[in-house]
């Protein structure tokens, strides 16, 4: 008889790293939370050494710690699980809210409970006076609420018994009943300190104050903290300019960047794309992305004509031209685009979508009214035809 083939551990592991890159917090519930557990202390230790992320896995539950190399990225919002529509900043403060009324509930909750917690959180007059009121009373109140409901279900936090959100949206006698995972609850909370230990009110200094890291104070923690630093980076985001960082960081990677990309390499499958202005980690698999260029669709392919316009024409362009140009295409290429893609106000819409896609791949920057192409949007440059004259037959 044949021996049974062995195991390929590193493929395991690597698919373990990749799940949880994809989705820091796993559940039991997960299709690949067995790897992630059966290969604990080598995901740990590599996180650990090379980001200074920690990783906590028990029999439900593995959570990677992931702090975010830069604060000042709105380029990719939470996005409602059944729309992808981005959140608002009434949905960001209702999910809050939802989280400490849950801190304090039961194991099991009500949709309606929930939301009757909520409005007496939000009845807190520090919400007033920062101008954030919810009262529940209409449709797109409520569809706020089950919005940031339906991302704690994504996540794992809460578990649906019985019934259904549409329901409350419909502001039926129906309600919906839930089980609380408080594993689940108790590790969404990635930050270095308590938030009540931090008594600034200014919402930037909180942040900064939530996520601040000893400063190193020797040579060796230095440039380990630097290496931290931009292994995140190059882990998190879509490029890495070396122009956007600061002097100390750049002249590190510029040193140590075949040695730092050989290792998210080999523990992870993402490959190295250099050039002059900075490296990108490209997943030839296409897995570890919530954006995607191209994409299929009307939205996918306005967004890929607008990226070729702008890498291939001298300069910024105004919203305003571009919206122009949107409505140009929308005639060009009608048999392909959806209908209402030629209605008066979709060019605009398109154009919003097409230019939030290419902020969040850090492709193009926008300036008040003003859109700029970033240096690796000249990927996306089409280049002119090439005619060859018909060979004549002797």
């Amino acid at each position: 008889m044949s021996a049974a083939p062995l195991v390929d551990v590193q493929a395991e592991r690597r698919r373990a790293a990749r799940a949880l890159l994809a989705a820091p917090l796993l559940t039991i519930a997960d299709e690949e939370f067995r790897l992630v557990r059966k290969h604990a202390a080598e995901l740990a230790a590599w996180f650990t050494q090379e980001t200074g992320w920690r990783l906590v896995v028990d029999a439900e539950t593995a959570r990677l710690f992931k702090s975010p190399a830069r604060l000042d990225d709105a380029s990719r919002p939470a996005r409602a699980p059944r729309t992808r529509v981005p959140f608002t900043r009434r949905r960001y403060v209702l999910l809050c809210l939802a989280l400490a009324v849950l801190e304090r509930a039961d194991a099991q909750i009500t949709l309606g409970r929930l939301a009757e917690g909520v409005l007496t959180a939000a009845g807190d007059p520090a919400l007033a006076a920062a101008g954030v009121e919810f009262r529940m009373e209409r449709r797109e109140e409520r569809s706020d609420l089950v919005a940031a409901v339906r991302l704690l279900l994504e996540w794992g936090v809460l578990h649906r018994v019985a019934g259904d959100e549409e329901a409350y949206l419909s502001a039926s006698a129906n309600d919906v009943l839930y089980d609380v995972r408080r594993r689940v609850l108790a590790g969404l909370l990635a930050t270095t300190r308590g938030p009540s230990t931090v008594t600034t009110a200014d919402p930037d200094r909180r942040l900064l104050a939530l996520t601040e890291e000893v400063a190193p104070d020797t040579d060796e923690l230095r440039l380990r903290s630097l290496r931290h630093r931009l292994t995140r980076r190059l882990l998190d985001d879509p490029v890495v300019y070396y122009v956007e960082l600061p002097e100390d960081e750049r002249a590190y990677l510029v040193s140590q960047r075949h040695a730092i990309t050989r290792r998210i390499t080999e523990f992870t499958g993402l490959v190295a794309e250099s050039r002059a202005e900075g490296i990108a980690m490209v997943d030839p698999e296409d897995e570890l992305t919530d954006v995607r260029m191209p994409e299929q669709g009307t939205e996918g392919h306005v967004t890929l004509l607008v990226a070729a316009h702008l890498a291939t024409v001298d300069g910024p362009r105004t919203m305003a031209q571009l919206v122009k140009l949107v409505r140009e295409l929308a005639v060009l290429h009608s048999a392909y685009w959806r209908k209402s893609a030629a209605e008066p106000a979709a060019a605009a819409d398109l154009l919003a979508q097409a230019v939030d896609r290419l902020t969040a791949l850090d492709l193009a920057t926008v300036d008040g009214e003003t859109v700029c192409a970033k240096p690796a949007l000249v990927r996306y440059a089409l280049a002119a035809p090439t005619i060859r004259k018909a060979r004549s037959r002797s």
